[in-house]
């Protein structure tokens, strides 16, 4: 692939959200529990901001054409933003629905990966997964996640030679200020400053608004999280998170989204970024998930 780099700096947008909790995982697991997530799935997506108005745009239609229902506030075009369609719900219809809800969860999903391709948006990652009855730091992991997402970040946007913002789901107070505090000791400090060509520290914001965040959900939510925790877990964990149906998901999707990952190679030459995947109980990288069953 050709790189293009444009004369004047573009500006880049970065959304992060995450699926699963930061909690550790019991030692053993109940088939109905649904309180504890065995992967903890958290992405950021890259967005030109001169794409923004038609990405929202076909956004919205997509969720009417396909969610008519929904409990919009009024009938103008641009309320319909609001009422979120939450990655969870349609990993749910995807997976453990009947016929008709399913097949309509997975036309949304096609249309939204589709999206994802007509916009060229670069998705990269971290899947974490958990030890049944092992601690599990999920403030650590989750600030280490981001570093991760800011450093792919900055890569991408030093390629192009371009100018980038990143807008971080909002979580609590606290959860906020630990976080931009994480990345503004990486940015400020005295010997050699990262994040270089991201401007500020995150900004966070409410998904009702913000197409792009909701687009950040359901790739979490209804692709990674799902399909990560069948893959790496199946043989060690049986809640209602662990789905052989995610095997489905995957064969229609992973070779999709594997394309659009932002990787590259870095000072020390190696591979880098993209989803990266951390699973201590079958050393398994991320190709695991992304397989084609074309080429299997």
């Amino acid at each position: 692939m050709t790189l293009v780099v444009s004369e004047t700096p573009v500006v880049k947008i970065c959304y992060i959200d995450e699926s699963g909790d930061l909690g550790a995982l019991p030692e053993i697991s109940l088939p109905n529990d649904g309180n504890h997530q065995p992967v903890l799935a958290i992405a950021g997506i890259f967005v030109d901001h001169e794409d923004l108005y038609d990405l929202t745009h076909d956004f919205i239609k997509l969720k009417y054409r396909y969610y008519p229902g929904l409990n919009y506030p009024t009938d103008k075009f641009l309320d319909r933003i609001i009422p979120e369609i939450k990655g969870a719900d349609l990993r749910r219809n995807a997976m453990r629905g009947g016929n008709r809800v399913k097949r309509h969860a997975i036309g949304f999903l096609d249309r939204i990966v589709d999206l994802f391709f007509k916009y060229d948006i670069r998705i990269v990652g971290r899947i974490w997964v958990k030890i049944p009855g092992k601690p599990f730091n999920g403030k650590a992991v989750y600030t280490s996640s981001i570093q991760s997402i800011y450093t792919y970040f900055d890569n991408y946007l030093r390629q192009r030679d371009d100018y980038g913002v990143v807008v971080a789901d909002s979580r609590d107070y606290m959860k906020n200020i630990n976080l931009s505090h994480s990345v503004f000791t990486q940015k400020f400090r005295l010997l050699r400053p990262l994040y270089r060509n991201i401007v500020e520290m995150p900004c966070f914001g409410h998904s009702n608004n913000l197409a792009g965040l909701q687009l950040c959900d359901i790739l979490c939510s209804a692709f990674l999280f799902p399909i990560a925790s069948y893959v790496y877990c199946a043989d060690f964990v049986h809640n209602v998170h662990v789905q052989p149906a995610a095997l489905e998901l995957r064969d229609r999707y992973g070779h999709r989204l594997r394309e659009l990952q932002h990787r590259f190679v870095n000072a020390e030459g190696y591979n880098a970024g993209g989803v990266v995947v951390s699973d201590p109980l079958q050393k398994q990288n991320a190709v695991a998930m992304f397989k084609d069953p074309a080429k299997q």
